[in-house]
């Protein structure tokens, strides 16, 4: 009689194989879903300096945090992915703003094609500008005017301060930055991230990438700080 006890345990065999190669597929996507995209304590906690912690000590637990449900990646055809926004908080009381700028390997290998380089940057190194603009509306009596015209409203750019917090994982470079004396008020159209490449910072020409954090036609939301956030602040 025929032997057929070895094609079965091959099939078999390749059977198991082929289950575990969707298990593993599917938890690396599970994992790059849910895991992956967590942003490290260190950044994902507010950074208290000393305009914050005297906002704090003065309204305690109802000082004012909150933000828009703006989008959070860039999304132009020129910087698909790029960059994201993925946490950002308005304190009026202490006129600040903090943000958490994220970005993938990936966008390390964009940038050297985009700017011809002949080998990829390093995760080490400091890449990218980041500054926040402000528009404010010149001509408020005047409905639906051409915001592109500069006669009818201006810019201010605020620097971010001098400390702040980064850290990698395996796949993401994340970076928390604290702006100062950001004051906004009824006039105020829109406030943005600015993203320029540190070998061709020209805040004359379009940013490398742009993501708007606030504007006027968009409701505020609360933060809710963690308790990480809380024990910052309380320091």
């Amino acid at each position: 009689m025929p032997d057929f006890r070895g094609p079965r345990i091959a099939k078999r065999v390749t059977r198991g194989l082929f289950i575990l190669f969707v298990l593993f597929v599917n938890a690396l996507l599970v994992w790059r879903i849910f895991f992956s995209t967590v942003i490290p304590k260190t950044v994902g906690t507010m950074l208290p300096n000393e305009a914050l912690s005297a906002a704090y000590e003065q309204y305690g637990d109802s000082l004012t945090l909150r933000y828009q449900d703006q989008e959070q990646v860039t999304s132009a055809k020129q910087n698909y992915g790029y960059f994201g926004v993925v946490q950002c908080v308005f304190i009026p009381e202490a006129r600040q703003v903090q943000i958490v700028v994220r970005y993938n390997n990936s966008t390390l290998k964009h940038l050297a094609l985009d700017y011809g380089m002949t080998e990829i940057p390093s995760k080490d190194q400091h890449l990218f500008d980041v500054t926040l603009i402000k528009t404010t509306d010149l001509t408020p009596d005047v409905p639906n005017d051409d915001l592109t015209d500069t006669t009818t409203f201006s810019v201010t750019r605020y620097q971010p301060n001098e400390v702040y917090v980064r850290d990698t994982t395996q796949l993401y470079t994340y970076y928390r930055y604290v702006f100062d004396n950001v004051e906004m008020d009824e006039l105020t159209v829109g406030v943005f991230a600015d993203i320029y490449y540190v070998g061709d910072v020209d805040y004359n020409k379009p940013a490398y990438g742009t993501l708007c954090l606030y504007d006027n036609r968009s409701p505020w939301l609360i933060y809710e700080p963690s308790r990480a956030d809380r024990e910052a602040l309380a320091q």
